[in-house]
């Protein structure tokens, strides 16, 4: 079953269980040679109401989640995954990451979001199962 995986999209928040996911990722990559891709998707839905601020804010954000992403491609590439690519997106995690056609598998990392928030907003990781069209896997 393994075998089959050519696009792996792994989430990238940059949490303890996203680094669990980019771990889990490494290996099956280097199990499948599969083309592993890095997403972290900045969520501008949590942003306040003024638009300047916004722009401004997820433009940092982008810029400094790149390069945290580019620490993990190295880290991967070290670890024998050849090829390696690198998204940042800006929108709703839960809306950009089942939209990646290309995926064969996304890995996720469980939710970190306490009661009140899942309740209030629901976990990436619940919606991506949810909603994906290839397999998810949600590490702990």
């Amino acid at each position: 079953m393994v075998e089959n995986y050519r696009n792996i999209i792994v989430a990238v928040d940059f949490s303890e269980k996203a680094k669990i996911a980019f771990n889990r990722g490494v290996r099956i990559a280097k199990l499948t040679g599969a083309q592993l891709h890095l997403v972290s998707v900045i969520d501008t839905h949590s942003f306040g109401s003024v638009e300047a601020y916004d722009l401004k804010y997820a433009k940092e954000l982008k810029a400094k989640a790149k390069v945290q992403l580019e620490q993990y491609k190295n880290e991967a590439t070290q670890a024998g995954v050849e090829n390696v690519q690198l998204i940042v997106e800006e929108g709703s995690p839960k809306v950009i990451l089942t939209s990646l056609t290309e995926a064969d598998l996304i890995i996720v990392g469980a939710t970190g979001l306490n009661r009140a928030e899942r309740f209030l907003l629901g976990s990436v990781s619940e919606n991506v199962v949810r909603s994906s069209k290839c397999d998810v896997l949600v590490v702990r």
